[in-house]
Parts: structure tokens; C-alpha cells; sequence
């Protein structure tokens, strides 16, 4: 009967044992992720705010554009007035028809400006849009290694409670998943599954 207690005996020291060693294990890479997952919430609210300040900067510029163009369309308005005016006075003296000359090349003069405001204003836009479009990758970069590590969390939570070893490797896996999605975020690689962030927009 004492070897049969014996052996219960050491069977719960061992057991006790590995448990402890997979609980630190679990333990420190809970506190990894975790910390890695934070600093990933961090530069995220900051590529938030860019992208916020670069979607109010676009909106800016597209709003100077129509204004502008609104001001092309006002001063070709005007210059095809004055031609129509110019072409059928046959009457004209020639200080009116050298006025209105004068006038019609201060309207080219201004259409020419405006024409080439606009498409400065185009270009600024645009690339306010390109660079919104960049941080929105590394945007869903960030936001898909939170979601990935914050399920990496929860199956180190449930391994510590079961201490079932294939549950520590598919939350080591999504935790690696996680890491790489958030490297590529702080690097600007253009790592992106989109069926991931498909799933989660």
C-alpha cells in the first residue's frame, strides 16, 4: 500500500512541477504579447490622428478646387461675353474694340492662373489622398495584430487553465501572427492579408 502512495505522491509532485513551468511559460509570454500588443495600440492612435489630419487636409484642398474652378467658370464666362460683344460691334470705335482687347487679355490672364491653380490643388489632393490611403494600411496592419494577439491572450489564459500543450503552440502561433502584422506596421512593409482585414472591417 506505501508503494501505491508513493507513486500518487510522485505522480502530483511531477504533475505539480510541469504545471509551474508551463504556467511561467505561459506567464512570460502572456507578458510579451501583451506589452507588444500595447505598443501597437499606441502608434495606431497616432496614425489615427494622421489619418484624420490628412482626410481634413484633402477635404481642404478638394473645396479649394471647386472654388476655383468656380472662379474659372465666372472669368470665362466674362471673356466670352466680352468676344461676343467685340465681334458683333462692327461699330466699334477703335479705343472700344482696344479696351476690350485689353480686357479680353486680363480675362486669358486670369483663366491661365486659375487653370493652373486647379491643377496644383488637383496634385496636393491627391497625394493628401495617397498618403491617407498609405496610413490606412498600416492602420488595418496594427489593428489586425491587436485582434491577433488579443486571442493569442485568451488561449494563453485557457492553456494556463488546462495545461494542454497544443493550446500553448496555437497561441504561439497567433501571437507570431501578430508580431509580424505589427512589425510590418511599425516598418511600412506592405505585409496585408486582406481576407483578414476584410473579416474585420
Amino acid at each position: 500500500m506505501s508503494e501505491l502512495a508513493d507513486t500518487i505522491t510522485d505522480a502530483v509532485d511531477k504533475n505539480q512541477h510541469d504545471g509551474g513551468r508551463m504556467n511561467a511559460i505561459i506567464a512570460v509570454s502572456v507578458a510579451i504579447t501583451a506589452t507588444f500588443m500595447a505598443l501597437c495600440n499606441v502608434k495606431d492612435g497616432n496614425i489615427v490622428q494622421a489619418m484624420q489630419q490628412a482626410q481634413a487636409s484633402a477635404v481642404d484642398e478638394w473645396s479649394s478646387y471647386q472654388a476655383k474652378g468656380t472662379k474659372l467658370n465666372i472669368v470665362e464666362s466674362a471673356r466670352d461675353a466680352l468676344e461676343l460683344q467685340r465681334d458683333l460691334g462692327a461699330n466699334l470705335a477703335p479705343e472700344g474694340r482696344a479696351l476690350l482687347d485689353r480686357k479680353l487679355a486680363e480675362y486669358q490672364q486670369k483663366a491661365t492662373h486659375f487653370e493652373a491653380e486647379k491643377a496644383e490643388i488637383k496634385g496636393k489632393a491627391e497625394g493628401l489622398q495617397r498618403e491617407y490611403d498609405r496610413l490606412n494600411l498600416r492602420d488595418d496592419q496594427f489593428d489586425m495584430a491587436e485582434a491577433t494577439t488579443s486571442i493569442a491572450i485568451a488561449l494563453f489564459g485557457i492553456t494556463a487553465l488546462t495545461q494542454k500543450r497544443g493550446l500553448l503552440f496555437v497561441a504561439w502561433a497567433f501571437a507570431g501572427m501578430g508580431v509580424v502584422l505589427g512589425v510590418s506596421g511599425f516598418s511600412g512593409l506592405s505585409f496585408h492579408p486582406d481576407f483578414l482585414a476584410k473579416f474585420l472591417s
